[in-house]
Order: structure tokens, then sequence, then C-alpha cells
């Protein structure tokens, strides 16, 4: 919202020597966040220019400039005539005009400066009103003073910014949308009067006493309307007066263009002026129709099935359902209600009869329909926000008395005005719920003084407090907002910044201090941590070769996804981190490794009952609704692509591969003290071939890593043989629960080797589990250090050779550690069948 400062002064007294910084900081101190300064932006001479002579050149491409001679006075330092080339013909010897002189720097940046063209020296500029940055009448001549200021005594040399108002500044605010009657500068004005203390007199008090009442002669109008959303009617106010007899060549009068155009709304014509006007002095959006186009009373109502209507853009719009219309005897669509007329009844340059009408609408209405239709318009967004339902008589009379003024109109005496009124709502308030809210002690007379300040009428049993808000707040609903209003006008700068102390015995849980010591293990050898946005598509489960009975396809879809390309919840987080390394790799990158820990959808979604908002439901509902929540785990991800150990003058590097991936499993499993085992899975989407499932002691699988199955690598448009992994993070952190210490011993060590023959189906890390357990409490360590297939092992058949490490708390004796390692021995004989080689 632009304000310019002279048109707020009318409202609310503003300091003559007031700028616009200061205007600005005033109302930042009542929440309305400044946004710009404009205005002031001509700098250097520009003066007020008698025409001495003026003598037309016709050049050799057929165009006739002037070579004109104008009394500048003393402004260009030696009193002498200035000589300046122009191009426009509208002005003659005598005329009072504005020129420019070298020096000045005209909106944009504009440098003057003398210069020679058409042969002669022109030392300056005669100015027309878009060069100015002023609104044009349409001419696009030069200015001509006596014309615009009519009576005013002028002299050679003077100041013309002062005279033309391009000394004014304008304050450009935000408005946040539960402030919508700051959208006019009668809001803003109320404003201002609250952090300054200023003197404000409310424009539309004077005008509601002007404004005749309604009469049973006026123009017809009937609401025909229930919102089929909810109770409230879409229409609960519509005021309708007529002016007759306009000149549809009357001019809309500068000082409106001007401010029209401060304001950031261009001129169009006096009729649509003024209903503009009116909408940013008051906060009512006015709508303008010929008269002489209407045929029957004017019928708001729904629009029906297969409507249409040619909106003023010159767009053919299919209506919906929803949409509140304005109509012609209920049959020919008018206009979509509080968002943009029709073609066929908008005024035109030969219009001489208006309807002006100043309505109330529905907030909710016009929101849906300016959305449906894509028209964010001036109105709608007032209206969306609530328009004050008192406001329109006072709105009909200002934008009646204007045109009757400016457009020589008559008035017509009947008057409609169908209203509705709305219940007004009565807030309950304690005069110290304030105090105890915000932190500040507020007697109770500041809180009552500040609501009667805004407008509320407050009754006062004791230190209860009855509170009705002001028409023009429908923001004001409950409580909470009455203490934010108290907050705001006896100053957010009173309010102290107090830091809470923080509670002594606190960490971080185990899980926190389990997913640092997570991310920080990948890290430091090498990952970079990313965060993606926890959805996917319906494809992606396609790309990763995901089964069609998958239990990871079984997900949640979002009522309202941020990208309909990606409407679902993820279910795993490999996906995310796999789009992102094909993005740095199409970026050029070649060695990439990435990871990623966050949550994941594991399980279908219940059904649970919804509860309108603002009342709690109850406890046996909220346990409903928590159990129909889907399981939330957070998994851990990663990938890697191109070479592990670089390459260089010392020799070949050797490429990222599925033991890498592995590596990274173990690294975080040996950072939490968790066992984990690793045996040969088949898991997409990896290769068959290179996946390895990650497990638990207790037979818990989760998750698996590896290098990615080939036709996903052509999915995704990756290169090479790229390498990852997945695991439940929240699992394998609640399986470190508390590790302790263990002492080191101060005994040797003693190592046995042992090499098994088995079926090649069988899994080296099962083997090596059931060594494990089967070799008694003094086995320290065990590793599988050696893997053979060939002919010295038969068809079928594999060698696997462990080395086994045993320490007790003594010297340990030969013959009892082979004892232990030939009890193994025998368990793997028993559970794979496994065959010692060389017994």
């Amino acid at each position: 919202m632009r304000v310019p400062i002279d048109w707020l002064r009318e409202y609310v007294a503003v300091p003559t020597d007031a700028r616009g910084v200061d205007v600005a900081a005033a109302l930042v101190k009542v929440g309305l966040e400044e946004e710009g300064i404009h205005g002031g932006d001509i700098t250097g001479p520009l003066v007020v220019g008698r025409v001495i002579s003026k003598e037309p050149e016709e050049q050799k491409n057929g165009k006739t400039i002037n070579w004109c001679q104008v009394d500048v006075g003393d402004a260009n330092g030696n009193g002498e005539p200035q000589g300046i080339v122009c191009g426009a013909h509208n002005f003659d010897a005598g005329d009072w005009v504005v020129c420019v002189l070298p020096g000045a720097v005209l909106p944009g940046g504009f440098e003057i400066s003398a210069r020679k063209t058409y042969g002669h020296v022109s030392a300056g500029m005669i100015c027309a009103a878009d060069e100015l940055g002023l609104p044009d009448d349409g001419s696009g001549g030069i200015i001509r003073l006596s014309e615009i200021l009519p009576g005013v005594e002028l002299t050679p040399g003077q100041d013309a910014l002062p005279l033309l108002g391009l000394d004014r500044e304008t304050v450009e605010i935000n408005v946040t949308p539960d402030r919508g009657y700051c959208f006019c500068i009668r809001g803003v004005a109320r404003e201002y009067s609250h952090s300054t203390g200023a003197q404000f007199v409310d424009p539309a008090l004077a005008l509601a006493a002007k404004a005749p009442t309604a009469t049973g002669s006026g123009f017809g109008v009937e609401v025909d309307d229930q919102h089929p959303m909810n109770d409230n009617l879409g229409c609960t106010r519509y005021v309708a007066r007529i002016v007759r007899g306009i000149d549809p060549s009357a001019p809309t009068p500068a000082w409106m263009a001007t401010r029209l155009t401060e304001a950031g709304m261009r001129p169009i014509s006096l009729a649509v002026d003024i209903t503009n006007y009116v909408m940013l002095a008051l906060g009512q959006p006015l709508h303008a129709f010929d008269v002489d186009t209407l045929t029957g009373p004017i019928v708001v109502r729904r629009a029906r099935q297969g409507e249409q209507l040619k909106t003023l853009d010159d767009v053919d719009r299919s209506l919906f359902a929803e949409d509140l219309l304005i109509t012609d005897a209920g049959e020919k669509p008018l206009a979509i209600a509080g968002v943009m007329g029709g073609e066929d009844s908008e005024v035109s340059d030969s219009t001489r009869s208006v309807l002006i009408e100043a309505a109330r609408f529905d907030p909710t209405s016009i929101a849906r329909s300016a959305r449906r239709h894509k028209l964010a318009t001036e109105a709608s967004k007032r209206f969306e926000r609530g328009v004050d339902p008192e406001l329109a008589p006072a709105a009909a009379q200002l934008a009646v008395d204007l045109l009757v003024e400016f457009g020589g109109g008559t008035a017509d005496e009947a008057v409609t005005d169908v209203y509705t009124p709305l219940v007004r709502p009565v807030i309950e308030l304690d005069a110290d719920q304030p105090s105890k809210v915000v932190g500040v002690d507020y007697t109770c007379e500041q809180v009552v003084s500040v609501l009667e300040q805004i407008g509320c009428a407050v009754e006062q049993p004791g230190d209860h407090l009855r509170v009705t808000p002001p028409t023009w707040r429908p923001d004001l609903t409950t409580w909470p907002d009455l203490v934010e209003e108290v907050a705001r006008i006896q100053g957010y700068a009173s309010i102290p910044s107090i830091v809470p102390a923080a509670p002594g015995g606190r960490g971080l849980t185990d899980a926190q201090r389990g997913r640092r010591i997570a991310a920080n293990v990948l890290a430091a050898q090498g990952f970079t941590e990313i965060w993606s946005a926890p959805f996917v598509s319906e494809k992606s489960f396609d790309l990763l070769g995901y089964a069609a009975n998958d239990v990871r396809r079984t997900t949640v879809r979002v009522a309202n996804p941020l990208s309909e390309e990606e409407p679902l919840i993820r279910t795993a987080v490999l996906p995310n981190v796999l789009d992102a390394l094909r993005r740095n790799v199409s970026r050029g990158q070649h060695e990439v490794a990435l990871f990623e820990h966050g949550l994941v959808i594991a399980g279908p979604a219940g059904r649970a009952p919804t509860y309108p908002v603002g009342t709690y439901p109850g406890a046996e509902a909220v346990a409903q609704i928590e159990e129909a929540v889907p399981a939330q785990p957070r998994h851990l991800a990663w990938a890697m692509t191109g070479e592990q150990d670089h390459s260089g003058w010392w020799g070949k590097g050797r490429s990222a591969d599925w033991a890498d991936a592995i590596a990274v499993a173990r690294s975080l499993a040996d950072a939490l003290a968790v066992p984990l085992q690793v045996r040969t899975g088949a898991v997409m989407p990896f290769h068959p071939g290179r996946c390895a499932e990650l497990v638990l002691a207790n037979g818990t699988v989760i998750g698996a890593a590896g290098e990615l199955h080939p036709k996903v690598v052509s999915a995704l448009g990756l290169s090479g043989r790229p390498v990852g992994g997945e695991l439940d993070l929240d699992a394998l952190v609640a399986a470190a629960g508390n590790p302790q210490a263990v002492g080191l011993s101060n005994f040797p060590i003693v190592q046995s080797d042992v090499a098994l023959t088995v079926d090649s189906a069988v899994r080296a890390g099962e083997v090596l589990e059931t060594l494990r357990s089967a070799a008694g409490a003094e086995l320290e360590a065990i590793e599988l250090f050696d893997s053979y297939e060939g002919d010295q092992v038969g068809q079928g058949k594999k060698s696997l050779a462990f080395r086994m490490t045993f320490r007790g708390h003594r010297t340990l004796k030969t013959d009892e550690v082979n004892q232990w390692r030939d009890a193994a021995v025998s368990a793997a004989g028993r559970v794979h069948g496994a065959v010692q080689r060389g017994a």
C-alpha cells in the first residue's frame, strides 16, 4: 500500500516538517512494516519558464522541430533567455512552461546537459508530464502551467518542484492479511494516530451523516443467495446510488490523478478514477455500471452451470457454481462480485448515467473466486480481508459528490440500501490477562484506553471486560487478539527482552547423541550432508525397481502437496540422495559422496475422524488420531560415485565399489559399538551380486548397501557404477544402548587360523557368526581373510579361511585354545556342513 504523505495529512495531523522516514518510523511502531519511500527523485534546477519565441524548423527527415527562446529568470546564472530545441507543438510564445536546466536529473536517472542537436545547442528541455513522472492528460504534449494552475501567479525562474508537487513523498508499507483496514489512507491515518497521538479525523463520519437513508423508489436490488459453504450470506450489504447527466468528456482533476499515480494506480477516466480514489481513501471498493445498459433490477446470486462472462481484462471466463455474481434482472451476468466487472456494462466514453455500487461481500467467497480465476484485483484484495459493512453509504456518498462536482451530473434522490446486519462478537477479557500474557504490567485503565482507542465498545463490570470490536476490525474475534492490540498500541519496544535461564541437568538424548555420532563419522570420511524435502513421485518407485508388492510402495499422499509431481511422503531416504547425486554429477562433479538422515513412512496410515478447529475433541479422539498416524522411523542413506582413491603421478586410482558402501555401514556400527552382521542380499535398487544386508545381532535386518543395479543407474541418468546404502538409524542407535568400556588385558593373544570347505551357496558371514558363538568367551576377534573357489576345492564348493584371536585374564595354553577352536569348527560342521581343510 502506497501512502502519499500530503493525502495522509488530510485525515491526521502529520507535522508539516515530517519527512517520509519519520512517517514510516511511526507506522513501524504499530506493526506496519516499511517497504520503501518514493518521491523526491528529481534533483537540480526545474523551473518555471515563459516562452519568448518559437521558430519552427523543418528538417531533412520531414520532422519539424521548434527553436525556442525561454525566459527562465536568473535560474541559468546569467539572466539571458535559454535556447532550447523542442519537438512538441502544443504551445506558443507567451505560454508558461516547465523547464529543466543542465545539471538536473529526471526520474530514471536521466541526466540533463547542454548538447548540440538539429544545428543548435539545446540548453535543457521544455517538459511534458510523463517526463516528470506525472500523469499524462492524454495530449502527450508540453505542460502549460496556466491551464493546470489557473489563477496562480508565476515568475520566470521560480522553482517548479513545489508547484507540481514533485517534492512530495509517498511511503510504501506492507499490510499483513489481518490488517485489511489499512489498505486505505483512512486506516493508515488511524494507525499513525495510535502511534504518535496525532489528532485523527475520520472522513467517513461526516459522509455517513450526509448520506441519505434508503428509499423505496431506488434502483432495484435483490440478494438471492445463501453461501454454499457456510451460513453466511454472500452479500450482506448493497448500496446503489445513481448520478445522471455526467459529461463524458469531463477530465479527472489533476490533483486526483496525481494522488492516484502516487498511490500506484493509473488514471483512466473520471468515473473509474473516482471509484479508485474512494477505495484508496476509505477502503471501500466501488464499481460503476452504465445505467443505460441495465434492463432490470440488480440481482446478486451464484453462478449457474455453463454461464460465461467476458471480464474487463478481455478474457472469456467459465463461471463456477460458487462464484458470486452481480446480474442484470437475475439473468445476464454483469460482474464477478468483488473481483472484476464485465465488459457489457462497463463505463465507456459515451456513458452519461452511472450506478455506483458500494457493497460488502463475504470474504471467503471473494477469496475463492479470485483464486479460481487467478484474478488478484485491488477490490478482491480488500474484500477477502473484510470490508467495514457500515462504510458503504459513506463511500457511495463521496463518489456521488465527486461525480456531481467534476462530472457535472445530478444525483438521484432515491437510494437503495439492502442490508443484513452481521452479528458482532462480544469478547470476554479479564483486565489482567494482557499483563499475564505479555509480561508487562498494564493497568486496567491502560487496557480499557487502548481498546477504546482502536474503536472497541467496552463494558466494565469490575476488572472483567466485555468488549465489542469495531465493524472495521473483523480480525478481532478472541481475547488473545485483544491482548495483541494492547501490546501493539502500548509499544512493542516496552516489552523487555529476557532470556530464560536454561534448566540444569539436561543434555542430548541418546537418540540425538547417536544421530550426531553417525553424521560426524560420515563427515569425517569425506561425505557431504544434504537436506531434501521428504516427498517423492510415484515414478520414483519404478525408477528404483521396486516390485509391485514391495512394502516401500505403501505410503501416504499429501492432500495439498508443495508440488503435484511429488505428492507422496517418502518411504526411504536413498531416492532423495540419489536424486541429489544425479544433479551434482550433471553439474560436472565427478567425485561425489552424499548422505542424509531423515524421517520416512513405514506402513499404511489409518483412518481417523476429523474435528473442527479451535475445540479440543477429547483424549479418546486424540488417541484415535495418533493411532492412525503410521510409524515414522529415521533412516540414514549414503551414496557415492567416482574415485575412492585418487589417481595422480603416484599411480592409478581406485573407483568406489560395493565394499566401500558396506564399509560405511560398518564404520557407523563401530562408532556406536553395535555388532553388525553383513550377509549377501538381493534388495533393489542394488545389484543382486554386489549387495549386502545389514543385520543386528538379534537377526533384525536394518538396511542394505552395495552397488546400484545397472537398470537403476540407467533409469536415473547416472553413469559408471555408483554405490550406496540405507539403514534404520533409530534401530541402530537403539541397539547401542549404553555401551560400557572394556578394560585392556595385559596378557598376550593367541591366534589360530582355520580353513573350512562349504557349499558355494553358504554365506561367509553366517559361518563366521557360528564360529564366533561356539568359540567361547575368550574369543576376542574373528575375521575372514581369504575366500577361494576353484579346482582345489571341487565343483560347487568354496574355501573360507578365518583368523581367530583369543585372549583371557591369564596366559592361555595351546591345548585349551585348540579345544575352543575345534568346538567352533565342529559347530560349523553341524550347522553349515563345513569340513576343515587339511584335517
